[in-house]
């Protein structure tokens, strides 16, 4: 199952520290600090997310 977190998590993680930096940007925060914290605020927010979907993917490829 970590594997399959790991996985999934980078996919998540890009997916949303990217659209948090965006979202900061568009914020009118153009500087690097708030760039930073805004990635940082993305991966961690991705840890969970990605342990939910890998924890439904593998419901669904091995029904217990």
């Amino acid at each position: 199952m970590l594997k399959l977190t790991a996985m999934v998590y980078i996919i998540a993680g890009s997916m949303l520290a990217g659209s948090c930096v965006i979202a900061a940007l568009t914020m009118g925060r153009m500087d690097a600090v708030s760039i930073a914290i805004a990635a940082v605020i993305g991966a961690l927010a991705a840890l969970p997310v990605s342990w939910f979907v890998a924890a439904r993917l593998n419901k669904a490829i091995r029904p217990a």
